[in-house]
Order: structure tokens, then sequence, then C-alpha cells
């Protein structure tokens, strides 16, 4: 059964963009309303032998990978998991996180995105907030899953050193040596080889009947102190923006192969390389981590079509292939970069070196995530984030009420609505009232839109720092660097960067007798920040930051001080 979603045909909203869709794309569309596990069902009975996806040697068929799901289905099944219960993936990209993921929903159940750049305290207080009764990670991640005093009921364990090059291989099983010794002694938990208990498990395993309106997917939008917004997604939601997304791409069923090196965990990695990939019975062609040797040496090998990245990565992909003698990457046709605005050089040099069409698109985890693309028939215009996604409506409003809509060119804050829209924050209803609000997604981004509906972001209404496409919240970095010894107060900003679109900088306010030494702060960093949260640039001081009357840190003057001083190094 396919439904067309309501997008209020009598409210006199312009949508100029439309006509500029490329010819075969539609303004709407009709969306199966189906659950997500779905999906997996319809590409397995249209493309039973097609490889769902390849990971080093390893692969594996659409029919393999539904058998799979089924069996982790009938394993929670077995430990008495219910419709609505939470389980926890904390994985990189590997087969497993499509087995988990799949499974999880043929069982009703909802997944709960962990992320293995989380600080222990910050994966553990995630999964304790949303009541994960089950996590599924990797051996040498075991101790962020049980670094809280509340640990998940099951964990099921997988490892990658099976898998891994002999050398690799090797490296790998000393991280797991010094990070959980010779044996796992969790007290409360059970705990399960991943493959074992799929071989023990029925792979005929009914899906469960689920409402489409029901929460499907958990994320955190960001930060590592106390519980940050969780972004909670329904199937509709997820269901949309994959068919959305296939739809934009004008991708062949059953004929494409997507190269999967942006995170699953990230809602752009999830929708974009996984999730419409399965919709059109795509081959995703997955590494753990992007390192751009690795992502030339799959390009090559695996001759994908498409390829989703940020623009930090296309900027390392230019200089690989820039000084590699003899390289193919001509398999590529499209390319969308997100995360992170796109240098207009970085966007040129890759299409120069691949030939494919490279655009830029926008979204955020509230929206599944995409909203905005550039077109891929060759119109799309440098600098933009494209145009609205069929079923998108998007305006600019005035930046303080939100509630009058700006002249065209002039700037204001992106507001959005369509399918793809976000139910809310997991157990926060303040703060979903915030930017919920008369069916529209505000978004924070101040934007400008032309008068044939072209967007461009030009401006962020936050104070958050994008690097690499993984966002920075500047307070809950500042909150951890204040428990630095003889850090008195601390601002981040965010400093433009070729490589990641951002890095991070910090202003410290010391004590006055206190003395500075920059390689322990920044072992303390590692310790207790992610690595993209990590300060790459350290200034300090001694007298008090500028603060407005209410005591609130004037980041702006930061930024301004930084335009107009050059940093010389660090302290």
């Amino acid at each position: 059964m396919s439904v067309v979603f309501d997008q209020w045909p009598n409210d006199g909203l312009s949508r100029p963009w439309h006509s500029l869709y490329p010819k075969n794309v539609p303004t709407r569309l009709e969306y199966p309303r189906e659950p997500l596990g779905w999906l997996l069902e319809y590409a397995a009975a249209r493309f039973p032998e097609r490889i769902a996806c390849h990971y080093y040697n390893q692969q594996v068929s659409y029919r393999e990978l539904l058998a799979q799901a089924r069996r982790f289905a009938a394993v929670l099944k077995r430990e008495g998991f219910q419709p609505g219960d939470r389980v926890g993936v904390l994985l990189p990209n590997i087969p497993e996180y499509l087995v988990a993921l799949f499974g999880t929903w043929l069982a009703g159940g909802v997944v709960v995105a962990l992320s293995p750049l989380m600080v222990a305290s910050a994966a553990s207080a995630l999964a304790n907030s949303t009541g994960c009764r089950v996590v599924v990670t990797l051996d040498v991640l075991f101790p962020l899953v049980c670094a809280g005093r509340e640990h998940p009921e099951v964990v099921l364990l997988t490892s990658l050193s099976g898998r891994l090059p002999r050398l690799a291989r090797l490296g790998y099983a000393w991280i797991r040596f010094r990070r959980i010794g010779f044996g796992l002694r969790p007290v409360g938990t059970t705990v399960f080889d991943f493959e074992q208990a799929l071989d023990s498990a029925d792979s005929q395993c009914a899906a469960v009947p689920i409402d489409v309106e029901k929460p499907a997917y958990i994320l955190p939008t960001g930060g590592t102190t106390g519980a940050p917004k969780a972004v909670v997604l329904s199937h509709r939601n997820l269901m949309a923006n994959a068919r959305q997304l296939s739809c934009w791409s004008q991708g062949q069923p059953g004929a494409e192969t997507i190269l999967a090196v942006i995170p699953f965990f990230h809602c752009y990695g999830l929708s974009n390389c996984l999730l419409s990939a399965v919709s059109m019975g795509a081959t995703i062609v997955m590494h753990h981590r992007f390192r751009p040797a690795s992502a030339v040496s799959l390009i090559e090998k695996h001759r994908p079509s498409a390829l989703f990245a940020v623009p930090a990565m296309l900027a390392a992909l230019n200089d690989i292939v820039r000084h590699k003698k003899k390289c193919d990457l001509t398999s590529l046709k499209v390319c969308i970069s997100g995360g992170a605005p796109l240098p207009q050089r970085i966007a040129e040099e890759f299409k120069r070196l691949s030939g494919c069409t490279v655009v830029e698109g926008y979204g955020l985890s509230e929206a599944s995530p995409v909203t905005h693309s550039g077109p891929l028939d060759g119109t799309a215009i440098p600098g933009t984030i494209g145009l609205p996604l069929p079923d998108t409506d998007a305006r600019i409003v005035d930046a303080a009420t939100g509630t009058e809509a700006v002249p065209c060119g002039e700037v204001g804050e992106l507001i959005v609505r369509g399918p793809q829209v976000m139910l809310g924050y997991w157990n926060n209803q303040a703060a979903t009232d915030r930017v919920l609000r008369d069916g529209w997604l505000y978004t924070g981004d101040l934007a400008t839109c032309d008068q044939l509906g072209n967007f461009r972001v030009v401006d962020r209404k936050k104070d958050m720092i994008i690097v690499s496409g993984f966002k920075v919240y500047p307070a809950d970095v500042e909150e951890v660097l204040r428990g630095y010894p003889g850090v008195r107060d601390a601002a981040v900003i965010g400093q433009p960067d070729d490589q990641t679109g951002e890095i991070v900088k910090a202003v410290l306010v010391l004590e006055p007798e206190a003395r500075f030494d920059r390689r322990d702060f920044d072992a303390f960093a590692k310790r207790t920040l992610a690595c993209h949260q990590r300060p790459k640039i350290v200034e300090t001081q001694t007298e008090d930051l500028p603060r407005n009357f209410l005591g609130k840190v004037l980041r702006r003057d930061l930024r301004k001080a930084e335009q107009a001083i050059p940093v010389k190094g660090v302290a």
C-alpha cells in the first residue's frame, strides 16, 4: 500500500523551485505505508542474489542479509524483547550494522545510534537515558557500553579481527587486549557472540506489525556531557527520506553501487548510504573508517556509481588522486556533499579528477536528515544547497520571531516541513516545542532564497561548529575544559579549515598562578572529548571573557578578534 503525503495544497505558499526540478523528478511522491523492515524484505524479493554489501573480502547477498536480520529478530524475541524496546547499535560501517538495524525493526524495536567516537560517559548516558535493553557492539568498544552504573541486559559482541589484513589484525588484537584484557567480566549483563547467537536462531522469524508513525530510530544531536538532546525519527520519516533520495538520484533499481564511508551512526550515512541504497536494491561498499587511500582503492575495485561525502573527504581524495600516477574514479556518476559548506574549488577539482557531477545538499538530524540537494542534471548553482526535495517545503523567516517571511534574497532563518521531519526530541517536550511550530521545523540556520527557489546557507544562528560533518556544540566542550586544572573559564569557537571545514579553537582563562602544559592538556582532551570536539588551537589569557549583561559569553566578539588578529601558533 502506498500513500501520497498531504502537502497542504491550499496554503498559498509559493514553490518556485518546482520549475527547476530535473525532467524526470516529480514534485510529489508516493510512499510505501510500511515499516522500515519492509525495505529489506522488498529488496530481497526483487534482487535475492544481488550483493547487498561488501566489506573487505566479505560479501552478503540480499537474500542472506534478510535471513540474518530475521535471525537477529529471533534472538531478541528469545531474550524477552518486546515491541517498542530499544537496541543500542555501537558499530562502525560493517555488515553487522545492517543486520542489527533491520533485525531490530523486524522485531518491532527501536534502534538507538551510539557513536564509536563518543567518550564512555556519553555512550553509557545515552544508552541509559533511552533505556537500551540490548546493545550490539565490537569487542574493542565494549568498555563504552559498561562505563556507567547501569548496564544493558544483553550485549552482542562481534569483532573485526577475522576480516582485517594481517598487519592490521595484529594491531587490532593489541588494542583489544589493552581495553578488555583476557576476558569480559560484566556484572548483570549477558554477553553473546554475535555470529554464534545468529547461528542458533530461526531464520524464518516473522516480522512484528508496526505502526509507521511510531519511533524507529533515536540519535543524539551532539554533546558529551549530561544528557544531550536525542532526535526521534519514525518509520514514516525515514521511509520518506529514503524514497525522496532514491527518486532525486534517479538510480536504476538493482544496478547501482554506493560507496559508504560516511558513518551509519550519523543520520547522513544512514539515509543516504544505507536506506536509500536498500530501497533501490543497490550494493553498499563499506569501510569501517574513512581513509583516503582506502577509499580510492575501493572505488577502483568495486566501481561505485555514487559517493556521499563531506567536504573534508573530497579534499582528502583530491590530494590522493592529484599525486597518484594512475587512478581511475570514472565509475562515479554523482557525488553529493553535505554536513558542511562545500568550497567551490574542492568541488571543481573533484569533478575534474573523477568526471562525476558534484552537488551540495543540506539537512539536519531532525529531518532524517536531507531537505535540500542540488539537481543532478548539471543545473546546480555552486555555493547553494540546491532545491527542496519532493514534498518538502522551505521558507526564510525573520530570525528574531520566526513569524514573518523575509523578502526574496534577504537573510533569515530557514524553516522546513515535510514527511521526513522528526517526531520530536526524546523525553524533551520543551525542546521539541521550540523547534517544531505549526508543522514547521526551525533549523537555526540563517539562509537566503532567490526568486527561482535556490537556497543558500550563509551562517548559523546557533554557535555550532561543524568539523568534517560532525556537529560540535561549544557549551558542551567548554564545560569539559573548565574541569582542567588551572582553568577558570573557557570559550570555544570554530575556525575555518580547508581540510575539515572548521576546527575547534579554545580560549582559556587561567587562574593567576596556573602554568599551562599543552601536552598534558591534549592528553586531558583525548580522555574526555571525542576526536572532532578536541581543540586544535588553544589560546590562554588571564583577563575575563567578553560577556553581555546577562553573563553570556559573546563568542561573536571572539570571532571578530580571530579575524582581526591572525593566530600565530598555540599557547
